[in-house]
């Protein structure tokens, strides 16, 4: 975890990034070994020519057996050579640390989004670190007002910055920090961690960035696109349990097209992990369907605390209770929902919503009291002919943070 200004771009991979790659080239080839002798087995079982005892010793005895651990140790030399070799490769110290091009980081932004708690667990170069980044730290005086802009799954700080339906760039952080006098910070980070690790981590890095701030900080504004709404509640709750000082600092919190109540899209995805299971010749692929990671699955309920996923099967099928964390007392808190539809009915609402969160779930709203948020109604607000990517790009948008947030009525461009 650091605070870093953005630095030169570069398209080329690293000798890391190539470890990583190629750490992954081999774990996938074991995984996919596992499923090729898990259907095998399961049709060479179907035809009666193995009774259940032989084949649970596959593995591990006969002519299959020795065909399967062949590939596997085979593929593990593979890859300790590869991985000792690039390990060995010189680095040119000479060069300054580079940032990745835009089409470098989406790309490392969406692998970390699907796989990236096994990516940080593996302790694989690709994972990446939780960071801060202050674009104007060269070109503007650091002031007391912090505006943090976090992202959402499988996507990065620099897609705040996108073009708008009309062609021309848009960045929410940039308008908001020109109407408040505040300075910008934008959050990175491995989104396929658990929502609730990384809110324990994004806790720890806004202490430590208050603590070497080089002014006094009076005032803390968050903005949270999708995960990163959900993200900044779990760090607001683990900061206040640790009796960290930033709370006391923060004024605002927006949420943007966060699902707080889940999102449906993973629940498609468990659907299909129980259809898969639920066959004993398609068995082995639902593995391929629980490769999404940690991240992802807590979308599926809107999963913010450790007790909600801890010691848990998180594919495991049926209700997955947990425990209501209300909107933090003593912050103004404000919820944005967009919808696909022109207008709001029951059916739209509950079927269309932006796209990937259901209007209910963004504006936090659930059937159960004790789960639902109580957003004021003047802190709710939604845009129509909206989708989940657009809120990031919609000059509408940003009038209405400013509505919110400024001390006085200010056009965003």
């Amino acid at each position: 975890m650091s605070t870093s200004p953005r630095r030169k771009a570069t398209h080329l991979l690293s000798a890391s990034e190539l470890r990583g790659l190629a750490q992954l080239a081999t774990q996938g080839t074991l995984g996919v070994t596992d499923i090729v002798e898990g259907m095998h087995q399961a049709v060479w079982s179907r035809l009666g020519m193995q009774g259940r005892r032989e084949e649970e010793k596959a593995r591990s005895a006969g002519l299959t057996g020795l065909v399967y651990r062949s590939i596997r140790g085979g593929t593990r030399l593979l890859g300790q050579g590869v991985d000792q070799l690039l390990a060995a490769w010189p680095a040119d110290a000479s060069q300054p640390a580079s940032e990745p091009s835009p089409q470098r980081l989406a790309l490392l932004a969406a692998l970390n989004g699907v796989m990236g708690d096994h990516l940080a667990e593996s302790g694989n170069p690709l994972a990446l670190p939780m960071t801060v980044l202050n674009p104007d730290a060269a070109s503007a005086a650091p002031t007391g007002h912090l505006l943090l802009l976090i992202h959402g799954l499988c996507m990065n700080d620099l897609q705040w910055r996108s073009e708008n339906k009309a062609g021309h760039a848009h960045d929410h952080g940039e308008i908001l920090a020109r109407a408040l006098g505040a300075s910008r910070l934008y959050l990175r980070y491995n989104s396929g961690r658990h929502i609730s690790e990384n809110g324990r981590d994004l806790a720890q890095l806004l202490q430590q960035t208050l603590d070497t701030w080089p002014v006094p900080v009076k005032r803390i504004t968050i903005v949270g696109h999708s995960m990163g709404g959900l993200v900044a509640r779990s760090a607001i709750q683990l900061a206040q349990a640790d009796r960290l000082g930033w709370p006391k600092r923060l004024h605002s919190l927006v949420f943007l097209g966060s699902p707080h109540q889940g999102a449906p899209l993973e629940r498609a995805g468990h659907w299909v992990d129980l259809l898969l299971g639920s066959n004993r010749h398609s068995a082995p692929l639902a593995r391929l369907g629980q490769l999404r990671s940690a991240g992802i699955t807590d979308l599926r309920h809107g999963l913010v605390q450790d007790a909600d996923w801890q010691g848990r099967d998180r594919f495991a099928p049926g209700h997955v209770p947990h425990q209501p964390l209300p909107l933090p007392a003593g912050i103004a808190c404000y919820t944005l929902a967009g919808t696909t539809a022109a207008k709001r009915s029951p059916m739209a609402d509950r079927l269309l919503g932006d796209g990937l969160v259901p209007l209910r779930s963004a504006l936090g709203e659930h059937e159960d009291p004790a789960l639902r948020l109580d957003f004021a109604p003047e802190a709710r607000n939604i845009q129509y002919r909206c989708g989940h990517l657009q809120l990031l790009s919609s000059p509408a948008v940003s009038q209405q943070l400013l509505a919110w947030l400024a001390p006085s009525p200010a056009k965003a461009e």
